[in-house]
C-alpha cells in the first residue's frame, strides 16, 4: 500500500508494551492541536494539524478514514487481481474468472480500438421501436442485464412478511442523483444542470449526432426527466417506512396505470406474480401518463440516453472521459482514479464474493473475528442496561426493545457460504460483455428469490468493503472484513481504542434497530407495531430533538444539515457513543486510571471516535454529500454525538462557554 494507510489510518507511533497477560502493540495518540481547546471542537482538536497538512490526491474526493479508506483499500484489491490475472488458473474457477476480467478491463487498447460497437446493437435496437408495447419490451429486455430506464424492479423480504421475499419497484427514471437537482437554483446546482446536459451532448455526439442535434437531444432528455422528477418523493419522504410500502394486485395495477403494461413487463421479466410492493406510486401514475403525452421517437431518445450513461465508463476512453468530466463536478477530482483501481472496483461490485474469498484468506485472521464478537457481545448488553434505565420509557415496551435487541443476528468478516458465480462468463479480451454477462447473472440471481424464503446467511456488501450496516426486515449487523482494521479495529490494540472506534459503530448499528425507520420493525423484522402510543410519542420527542440540534450545524457557508434526512443516522451517531461508553467501562481498562502517553482510557476512547472519523473531503463532494448521504459531516459525527455525552464533559473538562457545551437539561437521550 506504500505506506498510504499510514497517512490515512494513524498519525501514530507502534512501540513494543508488555503487559502481565500478554504482549501487545500500544498506539502512542500524537499530532493533537492544543491550540484548540477540546470542548470548543473536538474533531479539529484532535485532527487538526493532520486535516491541515494532509493533500487530497488529485484522483480522490477526499482522504482519511470511513469510505474513503476504500481507496487504500481498492490498491489492495489492484495487487491481488494483478497477482492473480498472472497466474495459469483452472478454466471455470473463481480465480480465473476475476484474474480474466482484471484482464480484460485493463486491456485498453482492445477496449479503445472497439470505440462505441459494443452500444450498436442496443441502439439499433431502439431504432427499431415502433410503439409503446414495442418500448416496454425492450425496457424490460434491457433490465434484464441490468441497464434500468424507466423502470426499477427487484426481488427482497417483505417489510410485513419478512421471511419471504416478495417483487418491489421503486422510483427511477432520472440521470442526476436525486429529484432535488433538478429543481434547485442556487449556483452550484445549476452548474452541475448544465454540465449533465453537456454530458448527454457528448455522449450522443460519440454515437453520430452533429453538435446541434446532439444539443437538442440532450435538452430534451433533460425535460423527460425532469416531467418524472416532478413525481419523486423526497429523501425525507423516503423515510416514512409505512408511506413506502404500497402492496398492489398486479390486476389493480394493470387498471391504475394502463399505459405501462405491468402484466407484460413482468411476463418478459420472467416474474411470476400477482402481486407486488410499490414503493411510491405517484411515480408510476406519472409514468403512466407521459406514456402517452410523450412522443415514442422522444422516448426512444431517452432510451438511447440511459443506456449511454449506463455503459460509458465500459468503453472507449472518450466515453470514460465524457463521464469523468460530468462526475467531477460532483465529486471534487482533480484526475480521474486509476485504471486498475477503477477496475478493481467493477470486479469487487459485480463478483464480489468470489474475490472476498482471496482478499480474507490474505488479510482476515480468525482471532480478529474472535475479538470482535466479544466487542459485539459486550456492547450489546451495554445497551441492554441503557434500555433499562431509560427514565421515559415504559417497563412493557422495555421488553419489547431487550427482546429485538437480543434477536439481532451478527454478521462479521465474510459469509459463512460463499456465492456461486458459474452462470458468469468471462472471457480475457472482452470487457463489455464480461460486464453483461455479469449483470445478467445478477439479476436472475435476485429473480430467483421471488416467492421463496429469505436465505437469512446472505449478505448485502463485500468482504473487503469498508463499511458496516444494519438490515431492518432481517434484524441483523453486519461488519464485514474491510472494517475491521485500524483507525477502527485493531486486535492488538488497547480496549479504549477498539471501544472508541468499532465499538462506536456497533452502537451505531445497533441504534439502528431503533431509529426513525427501525423502531418500526419487529424482533423478526416485520413492520408493525411494538410501541405503547405514549412510549413511541415520547421516543419521536427525542429524535426530532435530534433532527432540530443537527439541522442547526453550518456546513459551508449558509448550508446547514439536513436534519429530518440524516436523522436515523445521527440518532444512531448519539446512542451508539453512549452504549460503547459503557461498555468500555465494563472491561478492565475502562475501570482502570492508568494512562498511555498523556491520556487517561476515557480521554483514549473518545480520542479513538475523533479518528476513526478524520476525514477530509473536497468542498464539491461535501456539497453532494450534504444533498444525497442520510449521514452527517465526519466533523459532526464527532462534535454532534460528543456534545450530548455527558462523559466526554468531564474527559476533557467542558465547561459553559465552550463551543460544543450544552447544559445537562438540553444533552438528548434517545437510547
Amino acid at each position: 500500500m506504500k505506506n498510504i494507510s499510514l497517512l490515512l489510518l494513524a498519525l501514530a507511533t507502534l512501540v513494543a508494551c508488555s503487559s502481565p497477560e500478554e504482549k501487545k502493540e500500544v498506539v502512542m495518540i500524537e499530532g493533537i492541536d492544543n491550540s484548540i481547546k477540546p470542548g470548543d471542537n473536538f474533531f479539529r482538536h484532535v485532527n487538526g494539524i493532520w486535516y491541515d497538512s494532509v493533500q487530497i490526491p488529485p484522483s480522490q474526493s477526499g482522504v482519511g478514514a470511513y469510505r474513503f479508506m476504500n481507496f487504500p483499500q481498492r490498491i489492495r484489491l489492484m495487487n491481488l487481481l494483478d497477482s492473480v490475472s498472472q497466474q495459469e488458473n483452472p478454466e471455470g474457477s473463481m480465480a480465473q474468472k476475476v484474474g480474466d476480467f482484471y484482464a480484460s478491463g485493463m486491456d485498453t487498447t482492445t477496449i479503445n480500438q472497439r470505440g462505441s460497437e459494443p452500444l450498436t446493437p442496443v441502439l439499433s435496437r431502439i431504432d427499431n421501436i415502433s410503439d409503446r408495447s414495442t418500448m416496454m419490451q425492450f425496457v424490460a429486455d434491457e433490465f434484464k442485464v441490468y441497464n434500468p430506464s424507466l423502470m426499477m424492479f427487484y426481488a427482497g423480504p417483505d417489510d410485513k412478511n419478512s421471511s419471504m421475499n416478495i417483487a418491489h419497484a421503486t422510483q427511477t427514471g432520472i440521470g442526476m442523483p436525486d429529484r432535488d437537482y433538478y429543481f434547485k437554483t442556487d449556483p452550484s446546482t445549476l452548474g452541475i444542470q448544465e454540465t449533465y446536459k453537456q454530458y448527454l451532448t457528448t455522449l450522443f455526439e460519440l454515437t453520430g449526432s452533429d453538435s446541434a442535434t446532439a444539443a437538442t437531444q440532450a435538452n430534451l432528455v433533460y425535460d423527460i426527466e425532469k416531467q418524472m422528477a416532478e413525481a419523486h418523493r423526497t429523501r425525507v419522504e423516503r423515510r416514512d417506512v409505512e408511506a413506502n410500502y404500497n402492496k398492489f394486485a398486479v390486476t389493480e395495477l394493470e387498471e391504475r396505470q394502463p399505459n405501462i403494461g405491468w402484466q407484460e413487463f413482468l411476463n418478459n421479466l420472467g416474474a411470476n406474480i400477482d402481486s407486488m410492493d410499490v414503493s411510491q406510486p405517484e411515480y408510476y401514475d406519472r409514468l403512466n401518463d407521459l406514456l402517452t403525452t410523450i412522443p415514442v421517437e422522444d422516448w426512444k431518445v431517452y432510451l438511447k440516453a440511459h443506456t449511454m450513461t449506463n455503459y460509458a465508463d465500459y468503453l472507449s476512453k472518450p466515453f470514460v472521459d465524457a463521464q469523468f468530466e460530468y462526475s467531477k463536478v460532483l465529486s471534487g477530482q482533480s484526475v480521474q482514479r486509476s485504471r486498475g483501481e477503477k477496475i478493481a472496483s467493477e470486479i469487487d461490485g459485480m463478483l464480489g464474493e468470489a474475490l472476498g474469498q482471496i482478499y480474507v484468506k490474505k488479510y482476515f485472521p480468525e482471532s480478529a473475528k474472535a475479538r470482535m464478537l466479544e466487542l459485539v457481545n459486550n456492547v450489546q448488553k451495554a445497551y441492554a442496561t441503557r434500555i433499562d434505565n431509560l427514565e421515559w420509557m415504559q417497563d412493557s415496551t422495555k421488553v419489547q426493545a431487550k427482546e429485538k435487541l437480543f434477536a439481532i443476528t451478527k454478521k462479521i468478516g465474510y459469509p459463512d457460504t460463499w456465492r456461486d458465480y458459474s452462470a458468469v462468463a468471462i472471457g480475457r479480451d472482452t470487457y463489455f460483455e464480461n460486464v453483461v454477462s455479469a449483470s445478467a447473472a445478477d439479476f436472475q440471481y435476485n429473480l430467483d428469490k421471488l416467492g421463496k424464503p429469505v436465505d437469512k446467511t446472505e449478505w448485502y456488501t463485500t468482504p473487503s468493503t469498508v463499511t458496516a450496516y444494519y438490515n431492518p426486515s432481517a434484524n441483523e449487523i453486519v461488519f464485514p472484513a474491510g472494517i475491521l482494521q485500524p483507525p477502527y479495529f485493531d486486535n492488538d490494540a488497547d480496549d479504549a481504542l477498539n471501544y472508541g472506534g468499532i465499538g462506536m459503530v456497533i452502537g451505531h448499528e445497533l441504534s439502528h434497530a431503533f431509529d426513525d425507520q427501525g423502531a418500526q420493525y419487529d424482533k423478526e423484522g416485520n413492520v408493525k407495531n411494538w410501541w405503547t402510543e405514549e412510549d413511541y410519542e415520547q421516543f419521536q420527542k427525542r429524535t426530532g430533538a435530534v433532527a432540530d440540534l443537527y439541522s442547526s450545524f453550518t456546513v459551508l457557508d449558509t448550508l446547514h444539515i439536513n436534519g429530518k434526512m440524516t436523522v436515523g443516522e445521527n440518532t444512531a451517531d448519539v446512542s451508539g457513543v453512549a452504549a460503547a461508553f459503557d461498555a468500555f467501562k465494563m472491561t478492565a481498562q475502562g475501570q482502570d486510571t492508568t494512562r498511555i502517553g498523556d491520556f487517561t482510557p476515557d480521554q483514549r476512547f473518545f480520542l479513538s471516535i475523533a479518528r476513526i472519523w478524520r476525514v477530509k473531503m473536497k468542498e464539491e463532494y461535501l456539497r453532494y454529500w450534504i444533498n444525497n448521504d442520510p449521514h452527517s459531516p465526519p466533523i459532526w459525527r464527532v462534535n454532534g454525538p460528543l456534545m450530548n455525552t455527558p462523559a466526554f464533559y468531564t474527559a476533557f473538562d467542558v465547561q459553559p462557554g465552550d463551543a460544543m457545551y450544552l447544559a445537562p437539561e438540553d444533552r438528548i437521550v434517545v437510547w
